[in-house]
């Protein structure tokens, strides 16, 4: 799902920054010192997940575990993904300085609306019920990303529709695997430590 570099237009480009920008400083301002260890943990889990990667185009396939990051971060998962995302150009040339914006806009901005929109429904005693939603988080923030990233490369050129729609097809695979882990890790979760999903609601 990175974008490389020499891809985008430059206002796309602008666009992202400007974007990732405010949702790092929101995500700064609603962390607390007691959340730094949590936001550590999944930043790496999050940069060891998308390692994992295929070529398509220009971008790439891989986890990214960006709805599990929204459930239990909240807004801190917009720097969460901005370490990630800049420790992987930096040491591995994924992606790249000039898109670090717009990728870290795709990867995140979903992650804050699955946090929105399951949330709360991931603590029902309904374990049915429950599951669900972490599946529907898992699948759906997967399929917003790759929406985004379609976007991105479709406002760059027309050049890029067919690829844009190639990436979404791509992705497929992916929503359902990361659904399975998110729900996966609900469930460990609140076996074992269940206060991380009421600090996430707490820290909303």
């Amino acid at each position: 799902m990175h974008i490389s570099e020499g891809v985008l237009s430059p206002p796309v480009l602008v666009a992202g920054a400007a974007l990732t920008a405010v949702g790092v400083a929101m995500g700064l301002k609603k962390m607390d010192n007691e959340k730094i260890p949590q936001v550590a943990v999944l930043t790496a889990a999050f940069f060891v997940a998308s390692l994992i990667r295929v070529p398509v185009g220009p971008s790439a396939v891989h986890l990214v575990l960006n709805g599990l990051l929204g459930l239990v971060l909240g807004w801190a998962a917009f720097p969460a993904i901005l370490v990630g995302l800049a420790l992987q150009a930096l040491l591995f040339q994924f992606g790249g300085l000039t898109t670090l914006g717009v990728n870290t806009f795709i990867m995140a901005m979903p992650a804050i609306l699955c946090y929105y929109l399951f949330g709360r429904s991931i603590t029902s005693k309904n374990t049915g019920m429950a599951t669900a939603m972490a599946f529907s988080c898992g699948f759906l923030a997967i399929l917003l990303s790759s929406l985004l990233l379609a976007i991105s490369l479709i406002f760059t050129g027309e050049s890029f529709v067919q690829a844009a729609k190639v990436l979404v097809l791509a992705h497929l695979p992916v929503m359902l695997l990361e659904g399975l882990i998110v729900a996966l890790c609900l469930a460990f979760l609140t076996k074992v430590k269940p206060e991380l999903l009421g600090v996430t609601h707490a820290a909303g």
